[in-house]
């Protein structure tokens, strides 16, 4: 049974950092990704990344100031944030595809989400 659990959500101070964890069962995938929904809005993507390494893509929003990173031994995908902003508040959600990391990369697991709050 594949699962994936999120930890790392909190309240930070604008400008503050924090880094989300995400931790992976059941299988191993092609690509990992961090997606958010901020209240009233529809679910954005955020980031993603290759199992591989080779390959990361970044929202507009975040480029510059989050980092997306895996640990394979551990089966983790990881989402440092820095700099941030009251807009990067939301529920992020973990992500995983068996597929390739491409622009139109369907998701096929979903974590249940970890509340990033930032306050102004």
């Amino acid at each position: 049974q594949v699962q994936l659990v999120e930890s790392g959500g909190g309240l930070v101070q604008a400008g503050g950092s924090l880094r989300l964890s995400c931790t992976a069962s059941g299988r191993t995938f092609g690509t990992m990704g961090w997606f958010r929904q901020a209240p009233g809005k529809e679910r954005e993507f955020v980031a993603a990344m290759s199992w591989s390494g080779a390959i990361t893509t970044y929202a507009d929003s975040v480029k510059g100031r989050f980092i997306i990173s895996r640990d394979t031994a551990k089966n983790a995908v990881y989402l440092q944030m820095n700099s941030l902003k009251a807009e990067d508040t939301a529920v992020y959600y973990c992500a995983a595809a068996l597929g390739r990391t491409t622009p139109t990369t369907a998701y096929n697991y979903w974590g249940q989400g970890t509340q990033v709050t930032v306050s102004s």
